[in-house]
């Protein structure tokens, strides 16, 4: 049971920016605007109290995969991610037999109602041949609005997010359907063209889908959707900030053309993620996993990531230099406002659930509160 708690002396980030030796009083699970009446005290001197991450997109970790795991795989996938700072995580499924895909958006739609999971992120099979990356050629397929409804029908209510090539059939028109329904259409995987890209930003396309991985690259005579996904101000960019899957020139790129309020730092995360190298399978394909990085053992794609948010947030601090108050921002609220839950995720204000997570003067994790209890015990000594 979630019990009553002040946190003081660390560097708090709150909305309107960092407050020195600041104060975080924790009361039934959420944020409370003053310290209840005899609660105890943990100094946390030193360190920084940040918003508890939130992801858009992962596909498993811990040796599990949200694809195809059982529901005992994926709360240890769910789990992993939890003790690296994730309390807010929509599960990602890759391309498959749509039948099959509509079994999983049940399964993980259990986990969602019981509050496992944030929702479920459809990343295939609507996607381009040309540009499929991890996922099997065999399965994919052009974004029929009928058999996307399907997918939705079947997440029952819990569908938060649908990657699409949207120049191909019937991707516009789906793009629509998913606006009405109020899921997020993303746009990745995709060989569109710079006016393919706007017309499905005008029909209600809002994010863009690991932003440069993917899709053409920038040419200054055909700059394709990249150009398009990054001066448009109703898209959130989402990276992967692994040192793999971005060159440090691409991420400031993106943040200086999007600005730290259309970012989302996602992991993309597969099920190495947290556990190590070795033989793994995302999806029907299997992947290979060495020094961190996950490849296609046919073809060598990258496949996914191995990323934990935590590192993730480290990275763009000490590697690339950004602003904490931008890292919050691109990794806690920005994807909370996206999935429609700012009103009880993504920022440390009075109301909300008293997720948090304790990072020491390095910017490793050293505690991680989710609904006022600890997931990881602060290690503050």
């Amino acid at each position: 049971m979630a019990a009553s708690l002040v946190l003081t002396g660390a560097r708090v980030v709150l909305p309107a920016g960092v407050v020195e030796d600041g104060r975080v009083s924790v009361e039934g699970g959420r944020i409370a605007r003053t310290a209840p009446a005899g609660a105890p005290s943990l100094d946390l001197t030193g360190h920084w109290i940040v918003p508890g991450f939130v992801d858009l997109h992962n596909h498993g970790g811990g040796g599990a995969s949200f694809t195809s795991g059982t529901v005992e795989d994926v709360l240890t996938g769910i789990a992993t991610h939890r003790a690296h700072g994730t309390t807010t995580l929509v599960a990602s499924t890759v391309t498959g037999d749509m039948d099959f895909l509509a079994q999983r958006a049940g399964l993980l739609s259990e986990l969602v109602e019981q509050g496992d999971l944030a929702g479920i992120h459809f990343e295939g099979p609507f996607i381009s041949p040309c540009r499929k990356g991890a996922h099997s050629e065999a399965l994919l397929r052009h974004p029929d609005p009928a058999e996307v409804r399907k997918l939705i029908d079947a997440a029952r209510g819990t569908a938060k997010m649908v990657t699409l090539a949207t120049e191909l059939p019937g991707g516009i028109d789906s793009v629509r359907l998913l606006a009405e329904h109020g899921v997020i259409a993303a746009i990745g995987h995709t060989d569109a063209t710079y006016e393919q890209t706007v017309e499905a930003i005008d029909a209600g396309a809002t994010v863009a889908t690991h932003l440069f991985n993917a899709m053409p690259g920038l040419a200054h005579r055909a700059p394709g959707p990249i150009a398009a996904l990054l001066e448009d101000e109703r898209i959130t960019v989402e990276l992967i900030d692994d040192g793999t899957h971005l060159h440090p020139a691409a991420l400031q790129l993106a943040f200086h053309h999007a600005g730290a309020e259309r970012v989302a730092f996602i992991t993309d995360a597969m099920d190495a993620a947290g556990f190590g190298d070795g033989r793994y399978h995302l999806g029907p394909l299997e992947v290979e996993v060495r020094d961190g990085v996950a490849r296609l053992v046919e073809g060598d794609s990258i496949a996914g990531s191995t990323l934990t948010l935590d590192r993730a947030f480290r990275r763009a601090v000490t590697v690339d230099g950004l602003p904490v108050p931008s890292v919050v921002r691109a990794i806690s609220a920005n994807p909370a406002r996206l999935l429609g839950m700012y009103d009880r995720v993504g920022s440390l204000e009075p109301g909300k659930d008293a997720d948090l997570v304790v990072l020491d003067s390095e910017f490793t994790v050293r505690g991680v509160m989710r609904k006022g209890i600890w997931v990881i015990d602060p290690q503050v000594g």
